[in-house]
């Protein structure tokens, strides 16, 4: 549920922005509150918490502009998601505006409905975006700040290597062969320095590569090196599973990322469905047989579909991983995969006997972003179900879900009729 804050002290504007609001917002359900006031429109914002606020830069008591001002003494800039409602267009109030923290802004008698469900929309996945990120940089900095720590230590393992190295003059063989192991280490650990630096530099820019390269030099240092100290092989190990689980997310979000900057006109094609998922299913051959999962497919009603290849494979494999990932450990896997005809619209059915879910306790967060509902099944970041939503209502489908807890899931994506809107 999304809470909106309406501030204006028109009661008639707040009428029409509530109507329109009510109607349709791409979200499950919104709970709408108002504010005729400045003061009041602080206090609500401090006990509400909205997910955005429609503020109205004429108040009785005072500005849009010191509303902001007045928020910002109790809430960072970055974590607040407000459009400022002027009467005049002046580009000069809203650049003062985005300048205190509004996320946009919007004049009177100058929007409809449409415009406006698409800027609120826009400004709360921005904020959430925003959120998201500052989280995970947050959480980088930390895994940073282990590995700093960690080369300290390995650091002075190494200086007192080599103090007792240079003690060992009986032993020349053997000290020239680990002294050459160490200088290999010291190597490594001046390249890692060198990386860090780089990846603190860019970590905003560009995550993932970093992560990449540190995980390979990891996995070099650890099929390498020898600790004489069980505790420092441990830390690296807990290091290196905090970038493998770091890198898992920045992949996830980048195909987020990606999904959001598709074009929006790519040449759907006629996909034969039976070998899209025979390929999927070959992909996730080892899965499959791990689990002891079964396939069981039928695409007679309908053998093909005109969709966009690239997307629609997305789709089902997504699909059928969570199917693998979220199984009953009681029972065999079984997935079942059908192409149905209903009414002149494809319909594409991707059953399991699975755990399930309570939709009526879960059912609004089901798409959501970085949602999981069992987090003891597997690995996963939640990004999963939020690309194959926002892919299937992109391309002008819809997707139905029928689930219990305990009992498996099944979905039910209609797709865009050949030729239509």
């Amino acid at each position: 549920m999304k809470k909106i804050l309406l501030v204006d002290d028109n009661e008639q504007d707040r009428m029409l922005y509530k109507r329109y609001l009510t109607k349709q917002t791409g979200y499950e359900s919104v709970e709408i509150h108002e504010s005729s006031s400045g003061e009041d429109a602080i206090r609500q914002y401090r006990t509400l918490r909205p997910d955005c606020v429609l503020l109205d830069y004429n108040l009785p008591d005072t500005t849009g502009l010191e509303v902001l001002v007045g928020i910002k003494q109790f809430f960072p800039a970055e974590t607040m998601c407000i459009i400022m409602i002027t009467g005049g267009g002046s580009e000069m109030l809203a650049v003062r505006a985005l300048n205190e923290g509004a996320l946009d802004y919007l004049v009177k008698q100058q929007f409809d409905q449409e415009l406006l469900l698409k800027t609120v929309k826009h400004a709360i996945e921005k904020n959430e975006w925003r959120q998201y990120e500052a989280r995970y940089h947050a959480e980088l900095q930390g895994v940073n700040q282990q590995l700093r720590d960690s080369l300290a230590e390995l650091t002075e393992i190494r200086r007192e290597l080599a103090e007792k190295n240079a003690q060992l003059t009986t032993a020349h063989h053997q000290e020239k062969s680990h002294n050459q192991e160490l200088d290999t280490i010291n190597q490594r650990l001046a390249r890692t320095n060198a990386d860090l630096d780089n990846f603190v530099y860019a970590a905003s820019h560009d995550l993932r590569q970093p992560i990449h390269n540190l995980r390979g030099l990891f996995e070099e240092l650890r099929r390498t090196a020898t600790f004489h100290d069980p505790e420092e092989a441990h830390l690296l190990q807990l290091v290196d599973e905090s970038l493998q689980s770091l890198s898992s997310t920045i992949t996830d979000l980048a195909h987020v990322v990606q999904v959001e900057q598709l074009p929006g006109e790519q040449p759907p094609e006629m996909v034969d469905i039976a070998e899209m998922v025979a390929d999927i299913v070959q992909t996730l051959l080892p899965q499959i047989v791990a689990a002891e999962a079964t396939v069981q497919t039928n695409f007679t009603a309908l053998p093909a579909v005109e969709y966009v290849r690239s997307n629609l494979r997305t789709i089902l494999l997504n699909l059928l991983t969570n199917s693998i990932k979220y199984r009953d450990p009681n029972r065999a896997p079984l997935i079942e995969v059908r192409s149905l005809l209903v009414q002149g619209q494809p319909v594409l059915e991707v059953q399991d006997n699975g755990l399930g879910l309570n939709l009526e306790r879960y059912g609004a967060e089901l798409f959501q972003l970085f949602r999981r509902f069992h987090p003891q099944a597997g690995e996963g970041t939640g990004v999963g179900l939020f690309l194959v939503n926002r892919l299937v209502h992109g391309e002008g489908g819809r997707i139905e879900v029928e689930s219990q807890d305990g009992a498996g899931t099944t979905f039910r994506l209609y797709l865009r009729a050949p030729g239509g809107q």
